[in-house]
């Protein structure tokens, strides 16, 4: 069994890890069949070294692609990024899809005048005009200072979402209530039912075959974690099940899954296990690692590190 704490996170973590409350444009785009929302906090990245080594470990190849998209249309992403939420949401024919939203300190009026100069035109759909971007990804503008990227069905079905042609986040009531309780944080993501189990079953690893977990499994609710920088690295990963009996059955398999790991783990997998807290509170495991910045700049540099984030 893969050592639970770095399972769970690195599949939190490996989209994005900083975050900050969702900008009113971005949030009426977001689609609601979403089963992820992630996002990323630049300005707590330029501020933090180990923000930034876990950035530079786990940075996914589609985010690196943005970046350089960005700088493609004249937004520098070091100096002018401020916040990029990432969604995974579901279709009827295409599957899964992943939108952007970038914030930031540049402005719609000069970004446009650089794609005039390059003779990049828009395209409109709806309400929407959608430029090329490179790479295959395409944006467009939710505001003066919000772009939505992403490939084309994508986007579009975000500016459908945005305009009343599909159901919106608002029509989630499970990830809309999700997202108040910790949307006030420097660092948060979300996980639907669907996701959740996923999430479980890829953590819990043989434990996940056990005729406890195919109980639990069907009546997961979905998940949240909060994570900051602020004093070393705190971690909390919240579980939501139907209710006290599901949550404390879930807690003592992961508990079990530790206790096994441990028996054979090596010493800087003891490190992650030994800061990791299993608790039930109500409908909820409750999951607390915490870290010193050593530590865990030790932990991402390892081979076992590198096996479970890629």
């Amino acid at each position: 069994m893969k050592n639970l704490f770095l399972a769970m996170s690195v599949m939190a973590l490996t989209g994005a890890c900083w975050a900050a409350a969702l900008g009113t444009s971005t949030r009426s785009a977001i689609p609601g069949d979403a089963q992820q929302i992630i996002s990323v906090d630049y300005r707590a990245l330029r501020n933090n070294a180990t923000a930034q080594a876990l950035k530079n470990q786990v940075l996914p190849e589609n985010l690196k692609a943005f970046e350089t998209s960005l700088r493609g249309v004249g937004i520098n992403p070091e100096k002018e990024l401020e916040q990029l939420t990432f969604v995974s949401y579901r279709t009827p024919r295409q599957g899964l899809k992943v939108v952007g939203f970038a914030q930031g300190q540049f402005t719609q009026s000069l970004v446009l005048r650089k794609l005039r100069l390059r003779k990049v035109k828009p395209a409109t759909y709806s309400s929407a005009a959608i430029y090329p971007m490179g790479d295959g990804m395409q944006m467009t503008f939710l505001d003066s200072s919000t772009l939505l990227f992403g490939d084309g069905s994508a986007v579009r079905g975000a500016v459908d979402a945005r305009d009343g042609a599909l159901p919106n986040l608002d029509s989630n009531p499970d990830m809309s209530d999700m997202l108040g309780a910790v949307e006030s944080e420097p660092v948060w993501s979300l996980l639907d039912a669907v996701g959740t189990q996923n999430m479980m079953r890829s953590a819990l690893g043989e434990a996940s075959q056990l005729a406890d977990y195919s109980q639990v499994k069907k009546r997961l609710v979905g998940s949240h974690y909060i994570m900051n920088f602020n004093s070393g690295v705190d971690f909390n990963l919240d579980v939501l099940t139907s209710d006290s009996m599901m949550a404390a059955t879930l807690s003592s398999l992961v508990k079990a899954g530790m206790l096994y790991r441990k028996m054979t783990a090596t010493p800087i997998e003891r490190v992650a296990l030994d800061s990791l807290t299993v608790s039930s509170d109500s409908s909820a495991l409750k999951l607390h690692f915490r870290t010193d910045d050593n530590r865990f700049q030790a932990l991402l540099h390892s081979d076992l590190f590198a096996a479970v984030s890629h």
